[in-house]
This record gives C-alpha cells, sequence and structure tokens, in this order.
C-alpha cells in the first residue's frame, strides 16, 4: 500500500463506509454496522473481543458473522489488522491516523507510534530498496519503559 493509499484509508469516514457497502453491491446490515462500532470502542481487539463486545447488544450475532464482516471490513478500508500475539489478529478503526504497534513481552502493553517516526526508517528503505512498507501492520516488540 502506497503512503497515499494509507492516507485515504484513515481519513474515511463512518458515514461513508455505508456507501462503499453499497457501491460493491453489499447490503448494509446492522450487524456489520454493530462490529464497527465495536472496533471504533474498543480501539484494538481480536475478534473474540469484538464477538464478546457485539454480544452485550445482540445475541444473535455469532462468531463467524464477525469473522466475515472484519474481513469485508478490512477490504473496504474501514479496519486494518495487526499480529501484537502469536494468536488471533488484532483490528483496529482506521479512522485513526496511521501507526505501528510496539508491544511490551513483559506486561503486554500495546502503545500506538505515529507513521511519521518512522520517516528515517521509511525514506531508507525507499531510497536504497525501491519498497514502500505497511506501517499499519507493522509490530515491534520489545520492552517498554516500565520493564526494561
Amino acid at each position: 500500500m502506497t503512503a497515499d493509499q494509507s492516507h485515504h484509508r484513515a481519513e474515511l469516514s463512518l458515514g461513508d463506509w455505508q456507501a462503499q457497502l453499497r457501491a460493491k453491491g453489499y447490503r448494509l446490515t446492522p450487524q456489520r454496522e454493530l462490529v464497527l462500532k465495536v472496533v471504533q470502542q474498543l480501539g484494538h481487539a481480536t475478534p473474540d473481543e469484538v464477538l464478546a463486545a457485539v454480544r452485550e447488544e445482540s445475541q444473535a450475532v455469532n462468531q463467524s458473522t464477525v469473522y466475515r464482516t472484519l474481513e469485508l471490513l478490512e477490504e473496504l478500508g474501514l479496519v486494518r489488522h495487526a499480529h501484537l500475539t502469536d494468536r488471533a489478529p488484532t483490528y483496529h478503526s482506521t479512522t485513526n491516523p496511521t501507526h505501528a504497534h510496539l508491544v511490551c513481552r513483559e506486561c503486554g502493553r500495546v502503545s500506538e507510534l505515529p507513521a511519521d517516526a518512522l520517516d528515517p526508517l521509511t525514506g531508507l528503505l525507499k531510497t536504497d530498496h525501491g519498497f514502500e512498507p505497511d506501517l499499519g501492520h507493522l509490530t515491534i516488540f520489545g520492552h517498554c519503559a516500565g520493564c526494561a
């Protein structure tokens, strides 16, 4: 993904998601709206965490609906996933600016690193390797200040 595409995704408003669904031939459903709302509320969440929060509002939504909806919302550019653990991916809304993730191996704390903090690295990757990194998927593991 180019920086322009990443920036565009970060600027998508929630009001646009309905138009995007319709334009791609998908129906608007309360389940899809609920999953998107929950992802935004939780910040970073696994599919199981999304399901648990969705079920607080509706018992009618099952696990497969959550997984399919997350895949669709990612295809539309409304959510992204990153691998913050060796388990399930973690989803977050693209209405937040593009960022990398810092994960403490000791306490599990997740911090967001603004994309521009990595400009020296992304510049080097572009000029020396012709490579455009996807920072939204970038996770850096280490130890936070409290655990170091």
